[in-house]
């Protein structure tokens, strides 16, 4: 497909996705956010793509926000339309993705920016990069997700701190509350992310799809995570995958995954 706002590649089994508004430092708009999802569910139909690797493009910013010039002049009924659909088609759909999906953060990720780094899969940043949730200064708080996934991954006092001071942290201390996974310099960064890729690639995509539903119902309100692991891990049984790879480590050979 082509777009307006992002680009995307395919090489090796893994699809990056480059959000391409760099004169608004990357800003999520409206037709942005339909453009990534189309993408992300390309990406995640697609049998050859086994991680989904998001970056913004240019030096300076990951996604520097939310286009504020869109929503500036809503009410209380169109705010809410405009988050509920925003989380449905991007943020809780990227969440609840069967594949893999790394967010290369290479700058400024505010708002809906980190918002949707911390819907991805985990995230890798360089040293460079700026986070934070900075709505309370607009006065109005996250609406994608924030305040939902920021305590779950920092903890409840580091987030109400970050989102109340409207502060951002480095890169450095967002590894240190553990809402990034590694940090490395710019230049490094997608090739540190292609790398993790290639680790994940060479294992069973059924069974990472198995376990991202797994551990994301241990954070839903009223599923009973261990359930869910139970019923997923049963399931792997009757797949092509789990044969072949039962099968390979028996014959001490490398699993070739059919990935059905």
């Amino acid at each position: 497909m082509n777009y307006d706002n992002i680009i995307t590649a395919f090489n090796q089994g893994i699809t990056s996705i480059t959000i391409n508004r760099p004169s608004k430092l990357n800003a999520l708009n409206k037709a942005t956010i339909k453009e990534l999802h189309e993408a992300f569910k390309q990406a995640d139909t697609d049998k050859n793509t086994k991680v989904i690797i998001v970056t913004g493009s240019g030096e300076k910013a990951f996604v520097a926000g939310a286009d504020i010039s869109e929503f500036a002049h809503f009410d209380s009924k169109k705010g809410k339309k405009l988050a509920k659909k925003g989380q449905e088609l991007l943020f809780d759909f990227v969440e609840n993705l069967s594949t893999p999906t790394i967010a290369a953060i290479n700058g400024f990720a505010l708002g809906g920016g980190l918002e949707l780094a911390i819907a991805c899969h985990f995230r890798v940043a360089s040293n460079n990069a700026k986070m934070g949730l900075p709505e309370v200064s607009l006065g109005v708080i996250p609406g994608y997700g924030g305040t939902q996934r920021l305590p779950q991954l920092i903890g409840k006092g580091r987030a109400m701190e970050l989102i109340m001071t409207a502060g951002m942290i480095d890169a450095n201390q967002a590894l240190s509350y553990g809402l990034i996974n590694h940090v490395t310099a710019a230049e490094d960064l997608l090739p540190l992310c292609e790398k993790i890729a290639g680790k994940i690639a060479r294992n069973s995509s059924v069974a990472i799809g198995a376990a991202i539903k797994a551990i994301n119902a241990n954070y839903k309100d009223g599923v009973n995570g261990f359930e869910v692991e139970v019923s997923e891990f049963g399931n792997c049984f009757d797949t092509q995958d789990f044969t072949e790879g039962t099968t390979a480590f028996l014959e001490k050979r490398k699993a070739d995954f059919p990935g059905e």
